[in-house]
């Protein structure tokens, strides 16, 4: 459904028609089926023709076409080598919508948009995957320096003083690196911070 020129539509035409599609994908993941989730899961295009004739999902189409929509378009978005977890959904008003040149434009369109969302994909995994590295770096840097104070205080092995506090951190139910910051703390450390160049 094409988003209609908003200087010769009413303001409150051109939001329903804006808010349609957003409502028939999410009336998909109420049903957990439909063309865009079925695209998606089975990385194939689906092409409803007419949802009045259809009856893949005769619940769905009931609903779908009380609401003026009787054909769609469902193209998925391959994010990687096993799976598309995006899909663009092309909807009208008027059954057999979608000629042979519409279905074209849109796999070429997708394909040229996956491209992008593979590499903000990509780029986002790449981002957490810093962050968890970064903060494995800085418990790692607290229970370190706690370490270091039992075995001062202790006069123990280091493999002794990770004991000790793995059993705190057990006793007391609290994350490890917790504890560490107390025992750094305690001993007049204050706050450890892990310094990255």
């Amino acid at each position: 459904m094409a988003s209609p020129s908003c200087g010769d539509v009413p303001q409150e035409l051109w939001r329903a028609a804006a808010s349609a599609p957003r409502m028939l994908d999410e009336l998909q993941y109420n049903f957990a089926d439909g063309p865009c989730l079925r695209a998606c899961r089975d990385i194939t295009q689906v092409y409803i023709p007419d949802f009045e004739t259809d009856n893949t999902w005769p619940e769905y189409n009931k609903i779908v076409t009380e609401h003026g929509i009787r054909s769609v378009l469902a193209v998925p978005f391959p994010l990687s080598d096993d799976a598309a977890t995006a899909g663009l959904n092309l909807y009208s008003e008027h059954p057999n919508a979608f000629d042979q040149a519409a279905v074209q434009r849109a796999n070429d369109y997708v394909e040229q948009a996956s491209k992008g969302l593979r590499l903000a994909v990509l780029i986002a995994e790449h981002s957490q995957t810093a962050a968890n590295l970064r903060a494995a770096m800085e418990s790692r840097t607290v229970i370190d320096v706690a370490t270091g104070i039992i075995i001062a205080q202790n006069r123990c092995t280091q493999e002794e003083a990770i004991e000790l506090i793995k059993k705190a951190s057990s006793n007391r139910n609290v994350k490890l690196r917790v504890v560490a910051q107390a025992i750094v703390e305690s001993a007049g450390g204050g706050n450890v911070q892990t310094y990255f160049k």
